[in-house]
């Protein structure tokens, strides 16, 4: 669960990388608060939302288990433990 967590707030930071980079290339003044109105904040917050949304999204259509599959959860057989499948 912490690794989609992570996954998906990398993602939301994505667009204010790309703008922090465009103002170091363009030599702007990075940490000038000129440099960060709030209209281009919210346009990058907004940019973000789109991109966690389309994120999970795709997590949710392309990964797991297929539809109507059945779990078997992982059980000891002759003493050995053998790991949970979908079937």
């Amino acid at each position: 669960m912490i690794r989609t967590v992570l996954t998906e707030l990398g993602i939301f930071l994505i667009p204010f990388a790309v703008y922090a980079l465009f103002l170091a290339a363009t030599r702007s003044g990075l940490f000038a608060r000129s440099s960060w109105p709030v209209a281009i904040v919210a346009r990058l917050a907004l940019a973000a939302l789109a991109l966690v949304i389309a994120g999970l999204i795709g997590l949710a259509h392309f990964s797991g288990a297929p539809p109507d599959s059945t779990y078997v959860p992982a059980h000891i057989e002759n003493g050995k433990l053998v790991p949970g499948v979908e079937k």
